[in-house]
């Protein structure tokens, strides 16, 4: 893999990922017990939780949490953050599948939530996956004492970023703006809330938790506000010149949709100069971190570098 910063030839990170994906899932399996057995709403949500994907989000509140602590891997606390941003994540694809949405077939290979089983329950599916993450997260902060504060904090930041000051509000933008052409700066401020503020509130949440300073908290946050929206970017190239057997969904439906993107903005060619900037303001947002924070380095070459 081409890496932006040549002395991270040394960190190995498919085997950094490998690792925490195994953690994470390891996790999520432990709180799937906490739904109904034998219930629609069950198979539907192990069938989209567990359907395999990256697991970037948790992955990054894990990399920051450690990137800030002096004691080692993040701990369970951090953990729980991790599995309840998957939750909310996964909501989200399975809400952005549905017909008045995207209207996609394919998720990771696999035929979306409301293909394999039916529109309602691919509705309930989220909403379960939505007020689950919430559970975890009010179960876990209640169990702080004199770190209640921070766990507040971090409920209140993934709040925000899942809502409508966040995910939500881009989502509704994206919608909104089918067939009109927006300038570049209204399409980073949508994908910033699209994209964007759930991998800020992973890095941030994970980092509070583990302790940070206020003033890595806030290159941390510009870290993962250009990591986000080079994610968006790369998104977007993928889904015009992507492999679909790779990607494990179809390409070319942005055009199809005639949705606003960076390539139909400003060329493939220009896109990916973007995404590479983005990747360098976010390397260089970390320039005060030590190596320790090797991992969010790697993540963010990984970002413009990947096929899926």
């Amino acid at each position: 893999m081409h890496s932006l910063f040549p002395y991270l030839s040394a960190f190995n990170l498919s085997v950094y990922l490998k690792k925490k994906k195994s953690v994470v899932e390891n996790r999520l399996y432990q709180f799937l017990e906490r739904f109904p057995q034998s219930s629609r709403i069950t198979a539907s949500v192990n069938y989209c939780l567990m359907s395999g994907g990256k697991r970037i989000r948790p992955i990054l509140s894990i990399a920051a949490a450690e990137a800030v602590s002096a004691h080692g891997p993040a701990d369970d606390n951090v953990l729980v953050v991790a599995c309840a941003l998957e939750m909310i994540h996964t909501y989200s694809l399975i809400h952005d599948d549905l017909p008045p949405m995207d209207n996609d077939d394919l998720r990771r290979g696999k035929p979306t939530c409301h293909v394999a089983f039916d529109e309602a329950t691919a509705i309930l599916a989220g909403d379960a996956l939505l007020t689950m993450a919430f559970e975890i997260l009010a179960i876990t902060a209640n169990k702080q004492g004199e770190k209640l504060a921070e766990w507040l904090r971090v409920i209140e930041l993934i709040a925000r970023s899942s809502g409508v000051h966040g995910m939500v509000e881009g989502q509704m933008q994206d919608i909104s703006s089918e067939g009109n052409i927006l300038s570049l700066e209204s399409l980073k401020k949508m994908h910033r809330l699209k994209t964007g503020a759930l991998i800020e509130a992973s890095v941030c949440s994970g980092a509070i938790l583990s302790g940070a300073q206020e003033y890595q908290l806030h290159h941390l946050k510009d870290y993962a506000q250009n990591i986000g929206l080079a994610f968006q970017v790369v998104d977007d190239i993928l889904n015009v010149e992507g492999d679909p057997d790779i990607l494990g969904k179809a390409v070319g439906t942005d055009k199809q949709r005639n949705k606003n993107t960076y390539p139909s903005l400003l060329g493939l060619p220009e896109s990916k100069i973007f995404a590479e900037k983005l990747v360098k303001s976010a390397l260089q947002a970390l320039n005060d971190f030590d190596t320790r924070s090797d991992p969010l380095r790697a993540i963010a070459s990984y970002i413009i570098n990947r096929k899926k």
